[in-house]
């Protein structure tokens, strides 16, 4: 394994750009821990370590599990008000938007087809529509602070934290941005994506912390020290299991053999190959929960202000009508409340459903069979037993729609762990983070993708590859090909 190590640092050009990656990381994380103008870091400490402390309550503030969630996929911390705080999430909504938008504009979708020059006129409109939307996020962002007293008393409500404050964020994600690109042209590649990994594991040590402070080796459970041994071992397997089970569905794929026509130049035949076209299982990626879990905490906030209102209402009351009359509005309230909040049955059903819808939806966004089919006739190739054209379409929509069952199905699960094993067993959630969800999905398919370009770029100078073996193609093939 070590001389595979070495190997990497035996090609100039495969060191200078895993050198230039570490180097634009290592910025990132400087500028990670560079507060924003005005923030009182006093009370964000203690917030963050109340939020610690009773982490099986932490989602009851709204507001405050929105950022949590957000800064997990978008490389920022809004929880430490960082620069940073916004993180690559307003790019990565303006790529979204314009991915959507090609499928119900023809001009988009044209430059879609037109390949580099398309691709990067596109690219260029996203970092347009990505200004407005760091402002807009960063304003809601700031509104909070103020709304919450996270903002030194001198600062609060004045015109210089909104301009320093809109401008330091809306830089801080261009900047951030601007390192992925760079990653991109010099580095090892999928820049955005790298930064995000980098977040997402730069949040281990303190899970670990968390962990070792709240174990019980001994097997007294009291105080704060309520985690046993036995929970101990099962954590340790379930990290294992789980990250093993995103391996094996993100490499998963349904191969449908192809065959190529044969066709006579000459005396000589050319073509009759058999090839493998794959179909990826979960061809969704990660996109599907992020957009099930971002949708679910609008009404789980909603609910829990209309809940507030209703205590407020009971509040007013005297005792004599509180506990004499039933009030159908405020238990109605009570019960949306309880019912919405994360951990319970019918979350995990509506959440289910939704990554369901999603998972079709992506799929349906991204995998187009009559393209695929056209282009398959274009180049002479057909698959056995089908007729080139719309046969060929119908087969490959089904065989997508049943494999995406299977990947959904698997989301669903991935989505559900961290949520059951904090609420069953009483893990803190920044340990039950790292057993499933959309940050556990994304270090598995950005750790595949980057091991996968470091290992062709060893195979290609004729080196055993990353892994080992040689002499062949590579083992590990990135999620994000197609």
């Amino acid at each position: 394994m070590f001389k595979q190590l070495l190997n990497i640092f035996r090609v100039p050009e495969l060191r200078n750009k895993v050198l230039f990656t570490l180097l634009m990381l290592a910025i990132y994380r400087i500028g990670y821990h560079v507060t924003l103008f005005g923030s009182d870091l006093a009370k964000f400490n203690s917030q963050n370590q109340s939020n610690q402390s009773n982490s099986s309550d932490s989602d009851n503030s709204p507001v405050g599990a929105l950022a949590s969630y957000v800064s997990i996929f978008s490389a920022g911390n809004l929880s430490q008000s960082s620069i940073f705080g916004l993180g690559v999430m307003p790019y990565i909504s303006s790529s979204i938007i314009f991915q959507l938008l090609g499928t119900v504009m023809p001009s988009i979708e044209k430059l879609q087809k037109e390949g580099e020059t398309g691709r990067k006129k596109i690219q260029e409109w996203s970092r347009y529509i990505t200004v407005p939307l760091c402002m807009i996020q960063a304003s809601f962002w700031l509104s909070y602070m103020n709304g919450s007293d996270l903002v030194l008393p001198q600062w609060k409500n004045t015109a210089m934290f909104w301009i320093v404050g809109l401008c330091s964020l809306t830089a801080g994600s261009i900047f951030l941005m601007w390192l992925g690109e760079q990653i991109d042209e010099y580095g090892l590649g999928n820049g955005v994506s790298v930064l995000i990994l980098a977040g997402i594991i730069a949040r281990m040590p303190n899970a670990i912390m968390v962990l070792y402070y709240r174990t019980s080796l001994s097997g007294d459970v009291s105080g704060v020290r309520d985690i046993t041994p036995a929970k101990l071992v099962f954590l340790a397997a379930s990290f294992v299991f789980v990250v093993g089970g995103s391996i094996l569905i993100t490499q998963a794929q349904r191969r449908i053999p192809i065959q190529q026509a044969k066709h006579t130049r000459g005396r000589m035949i050319y073509g009759g190959q058999k090839q493998w076209m794959p179909l990826r299982v979960n061809h969704g990626g990660v996109m599907p929960i992020i957009f099930a879990q971002s949708l679910m905490l609008f009404p789980t906030m909603g609910l829990r202000a209309l809940s507030g209102y209703a205590q407020a209402y009971m509040a007013g009351l005297s005792d004599a009508v509180r506990n004499g009359h039933w009030h159908p509005f405020v238990n109605t309230a009570y019960w949306l409340d309880q019912e919405f909040s994360r951990g319970s049955y019918l979350y995990f059903i509506i959440e289910a459903a939704m990554i369901y819808f999603f998972a079709y939806f992506w799929t349906t966004v991204q995998f187009q069979p009559k393209e695929m089919a056209n282009q398959l006739r274009d180049y002479g190739t057909f698959i056995p037993g089908l007729r080139p054209g719309k046969r060929t379409a119908d087969y490959l929509e089904k065989v997508m729609m049943r494999i995406t069952y299977v990947g959904a199905a698997f989301l669903c699960v991935i989505a559900v762990v961290p949520m059951t094993v904090q609420a069953q067993m009483n893990i803190p959630i920044q340990v039950t983070a790292f057993l499933g969800g959309t940050g556990l999905l994304i270090v598995v398919e950005v750790a595949l993708d980057v091991i996968s370009r470091i290992e062709a770029n060893l195979l290609m100078r004729d080196y055993g590859g990353f892994l080992g073996g040689g002499g062949g193609s590579s083992r590990i093939r990135s999620p994000y090909a197609r």
